[in-house]
């Protein structure tokens, strides 16, 4: 049999110091060729290189970010993965870092993790920068890391009164286009499937939504809300909650986000033979992929996911940590009407 490869204890690794000897130069500019836009002759890169592939060198990154005090590191907190948005959101994110030379480093949210625990637990890894998604978290912990030099940045929500800032969707011009949307299809009774009561997202898209029914004329009474706890199998049981009141089946209902929406529409054909947009029209919010399929079609506000990730990158300063951070920051980014079938309008895109 062949023999396995075993590690030695004790063993020597490869240092820049042994690659600088072997390729002739300095090790100062071996840190150079391994370092994305550093100022290094191509010769001289070459050669260091060279030597580093024979030598089976590889840079060793923490003890660089005991030198420069910046690990490239970015952390993002995850706190709701029951929705896809936010995991085509962490694609696009390690997509852009990647590009900028930064590594990601993830926390999912669960009932025994709390976002200020999260916190705790990457503030070791001496990272650059937080990305927050989830809906909380204590000034005591914005203070903590920016007291460290680490900045904040949360996407797609703000915190009140806790230092935080971010970029996000202008979720109550949203929620207003897709009220608009079923006014003109002459919807005049409605449902509301919201999300996570403690956050800003589902508030402010409901708030947008009310605002321009009420001003329409449309009565108070005749919007009712169902909470959907932003999954598929909530928006499904906020269908049948809503079919449990006895009411009569609204004209339209809006589903804080896409999957709960989805989660609606199965509902109401499947449990209760319901035609959309037929019978009842149903809009949803973020454009999921999911959303665009054959049994969905489903017309929503699409959030500009790729411009909310670079805006929010580019508050980090990854670039010059040394800028001073804009606790104030607040960048409201406008989402696009997507008309799919569910909505009778403007041609499908």
């Amino acid at each position: 049999m062949p023999k396995k490869n075993k590690i030695r204890e004790g063993s020597i690794r490869t240092t820049s110091f042994d690659v600088a000897a072997l390729a002739g130069v300095s090790q100062s500019a071996v840190s150079r060729a391994f370092k994305p836009g550093s100022s290094i002759a191509a010769e001289t890169r070459e050669k260091v290189l060279d030597a580093a592939r024979k030598l089976n060198y590889v840079p060793n990154s923490i003890a660089s970010s005991l030198t420069t005090h910046r690990s490239n590191i970015v952390a993002i907190i995850l706190g709701d993965l029951n929705n896809p948005f936010y995991t085509h959101v962490l694609e696009t994110f390690g997509r852009e870092l990647q590009a900028r030379n930064r590594h990601i480093l993830v926390f999912t949210l669960n009932e025994d993790m709390g976002t200020d625990d999260a916190i705790m637990r990457l503030l070791p890894y001496q990272v650059d920068g937080v990305i927050l998604t989830s809906a909380q978290l204590s000034t005591r912990m914005v203070g903590m890391c920016h007291d460290r030099g680490i900045p904040v940045v949360l996407f797609n929500r703000y915190i009140p009164n806790t230092g935080a800032f971010g970029v996000r969707c202008d979720n109550p011009e949203g929620g207003r286009e897709i009220a608009e949307a079923f006014l003109a299809a002459g919807a005049r009774t409605f449902a509301m499937i919201t999300g996570d009561p403690k956050g800003t997202t589902s508030k402010d898209r409901a708030t947008g939504f009310m605002d321009r029914l009420v001003d329409a004329g449309i009565p108070r009474s005749d919007i009712k809300a169902y909470e959907g706890s932003s999954s598929y199998e909530g928006g499904a049981e906020a269908v049948k909650a809503m079919m449990a009141d006895g009411a009569k089946v609204p004209d339209a209902i809006f589903g804080i986000n896409d999957i709960m929406a989805m989660g609606a529409m199965d509902a109401l054909r499947i449990e209760y033979g319901l035609k959309v947009p037929d019978d009842v029209m149903v809009a949803g919010f973020d454009d999921i992929p999911e959303g665009a399929r054959p049994p969905y079609q489903l017309t929503t506000v699409r959030q500009p996911i790729n411009r909310m990730v670079r805006a929010t990158i580019d508050l980090l300063n990854l670039d010059d940590p040394h800028a001073e951070i804009d606790l104030a920051h607040d960048c409201p980014i406008k989402g696009h009407m997507v008309w799919r079938n569910t909505i009778p309008g403007p041609k499908p895109e």
